[in-house]
């Protein structure tokens, strides 16, 4: 694309070289350890689903029941393999067995690693293929059925009911919709388990769960087949279940998922150390599917002023990116958050808005950025929130985003209505057509307010990152450096659930995907 700013490429690097620092430091503390989280995740690829008699996953029910003997540090990929050599069962059925009392999955006979990895090994295989044909799918629906222009129209439906999300869903996508988001109840992302089935009660969104995954998945595909054009499905990759989540949306063919443990780390005060080892494992799970990943960084200028906080979401831009390629997710897959969030009143506010998206997408040329709506200071007006919400949608055309949230005449006041979000497509559509090509017809005065402000970010992100780098995330998320949210590496919720691997601990699936990846990567 056409560069506008004039951003030194210099800066720019030093910003990707600190934020690759950072990154690996986070991957080496995490990488002795797993959760709980991604132990259930393992069984889940492995076939194992459903619940006990108390309505309690079967993945939870197996590896509390190895936690309870502190068996966890070795895998419960390697207890599972056991019990397969000694049963000649099928994890769903061991699984089952434990559940019902009728198996003890620790009192199984020695085996060696190799025969155990072996027994393991039709099963991975499978859980694997069954990924990649829906990636195989999606790839056929989007080669026959393409998508609709650029910025693509992303909205959300959030009734609880997921049969009443389907309607919901496909009458936005025959509005004009490209993207539909199901909103998950509130809270779910501090339950360390996932709902099992169908729900139809929810609060300010509807449960994720791995049949409400394919139903909503079945009623896109129909929808998209009468419109002409893919419709996305995204969900809530994050929260105490992150990973298990990712592979559901895996085996169910979501297209993106929010999944970012900053989020989850300064908004709803998840342990870092448990997130960070949880949402390493997602996305690589993502990636292997051909997810795109969404990320927080708008949140931050919700709880920290959007004008002089806006390097901070720039850095944490630079942070998620090297995260995510550690973990598998190619540039393609990186939908990084950002957000209109300028006070109405502020004095060219909408310049600054302009110089903030087109050094978004100037540095990250080749990630599908998520552009969300301004909602910090919306009112009851819904007429100066329409205005607001058209300038949002100006900005999104005009610097080239690829995923733009729309926002609700409503929002500000309760969940919008059915009509609320029509009139956001309508809004978005006359915009974006009209205005189609203006961002190839325009350049920025040099050394003007636009390219003024962009470097400005920039060189205070490239500082930030630096410091952070010296620092460690964990000691700058304590500080309070993003979103002037504090939190202790060794506070927050799940901490209880991380894990010390033992020596001969593997994850087969963690192992495959990396393989394959390098494989990929020597063949390119």
């Amino acid at each position: 694309m056409e560069k506008k700013l004039n951003l030194e490429q210099e800066k720019i690097d030093r910003a990707r070289q600190a934020a690759g620092t950072i990154a690996r430091g986070v991957v080496e503390e995490i990488t002795p350890r797993t959760t709980v989280a991604v132990e259930r995740t393992i069984l889940r690829l492995l076939g194992v689903d459903g619940v006990d008699v108390a309505e309690i996953p079967l993945p939870n029910v197996v590896v509390e029941k190895i936690q309870e003997a502190q068996a966890l540090p070795c895998g419960v990929a390697h207890w599972m393999g056991r019990a397969i050599l000694a049963t000649g069962k099928s994890p769903q059925e061991i699984a089952r067995e434990v559940a019902d009392g009728n198996l003890n999955i620790m009192d199984q006979p020695l085996y060696s690693d190799e025969d155990i990895r072996r027994a393991l090994e039709p099963h991975v295989r499978e859980g694997l293929e069954w990924i990649r044909d829906q990636r195989r799918r999606r790839e056929k629906f989007l080669e026959t059925l393409g998508t609709g222009p650029k910025p693509l129209l992303y909205v959300i439906v959030a009734t609880g009911d997921i049969y009443e999300d389907v309607i919901q869903a496909k009458s936005a996508a025959e509005q004009g919709a490209d993207i539909v988001a199901v909103i998950r109840s509130t809270a779910q992302s501090l339950l360390d388990y996932v709902p099992y089935g169908a729900t139809r009660e929810g609060f300010g969104g509807t449960f994720a769960t791995q049949e409400n995954f394919r139903i909503m998945r079945q009623g896109l595909d129909e929808i998209g087949e009468e419109v002409g054009r893919y419709i996305y499905l995204v969900n809530y990759c994050s929260g105490l279940a992150m990973p298990e989540i990712a592979a559901m949306g895996a085996l169910e063919r979501l297209d993106m998922m929010l999944n970012d443990a900053m989020y989850g780390i300064l908004f709803r005060d998840i342990n870092m150390k448990r997130t960070f080892i949880d949402q390493h494992f997602s996305r690589m799970i993502n990636g292997y599917a051909g997810i795109i990943i969404n990320t927080g960084e708008d949140n931050y200028l919700t709880t920290a002023d959007p004008y002089e906080a806006a390097h901070t979401v720039l850095a944490s831009q630079f942070i998620n990116e090297q995260l995510g390629l550690r973990s598998g997710l190619k540039d393609e897959q990186l939908g990084l958050g950002h957000a209109f969030e300028l006070d109405p009143e502020k004095e060219d506010g909408f310049l600054l808005e302009v110089a903030q998206a087109q050094m978004a997408r100037e540095i990250f040329p080749r990630a599908p950025l998520k552009y969300m709506p301004p909602t910090r200071h919306m009112t009851g007006d819904i007429f100066k929130t329409h205005l607001v919400d058209g300038m949002f949608n100006l900005a999104g055309v005009v610097t080239g985003q690829e995923i733009q949230l729309l926002g609700m005449l409503t929002e500000a006041i309760h969940t919008p209505h059915i009509h609320d979000r029509s009139l956001a497509i309508d809004n978005a559509r006359y915009i974006m057509n009209n205005a189609r090509h203006l961002g190839d017809e325009i350049s920025f005065k040099p050394g003007g307010k636009v390219q003024k402000r962009a470097q400005q970010v920039l060189d205070e992100a490239v500082e930030m990152l630096e410091k952070i780098a010296d620092l460690g995330l964990p000691r700058a998320i304590s500080e309070g450096w993003f979103g002037g949210i504090s939190r202790s590496p060794q506070g927050g919720k799940g901490l209880s659930g991380v894990v010390e691997k033992e020596e001969n601990y593997f994850n087969p699936f963690m192992e495959e995907m990396a393989s394959e990846r390098e494989g990929s990567s020597r063949a390119d």
